[in-house]
């Protein structure tokens, strides 16, 4: 598994372990890293980077979701599937200069491991949606 595959793949379990155990970002650093195998300083950097941007902005980044995933509250989802879904949504927001196609396929592969079955194609469906949304923003 590459260094951001295994960045994204940490960055969704601390999001996890924050929604599922209602604990603060500050409760699920303390937690999450003594919890975990040694992880090299860039592949934890590229998480806690992801996990930042994912909570310090989940308001927007749950709106956009909402706004995206037609008839679906946010509360309503998989705790995976929402919590791939505001850290790939994260990352698009805070790295712009990664193609939204790799983010997404990145995820998409994330969620073959942690993600029932057919989550799958309404992960794409709403990040691939986001994406474009992003996109025709950016260049307005």
């Amino acid at each position: 598994m590459g260094t951001r595959r295994k960045s994204r793949e940490l960055a969704m379990q601390m999001l996890f372990q924050g929604d599922l155990g209602k604990q603060s970002p500050e409760q699920v650093a303390k937690l999450f890293w003594p919890s975990r195998e040694a992880v090299d300083e860039e592949t934890r950097g590229f998480a806690e980077d992801i996990y930042r941007i994912a909570t310090s902005r989940q308001d927007e980044i749950d709106k956009l979701i909402e706004a995206h995933a037609q008839n679906w509250r946010i509360e309503r989802m998989a705790v995976v599937d929402r919590n791939l879904m505001r850290a790939a949504v994260a990352e698009m927001l805070g790295y712009p200069s990664t193609p939204a196609a790799i983010i997404i396929n990145e995820s998409l592969e994330v969620g073959r491991r942690y993600a029932a079955p057919e989550s799958i194609h309404f992960l794409n469906g709403v990040l691939d949606a986001i994406a474009r949304d992003l996109l025709k923003q950016r260049l307005a």
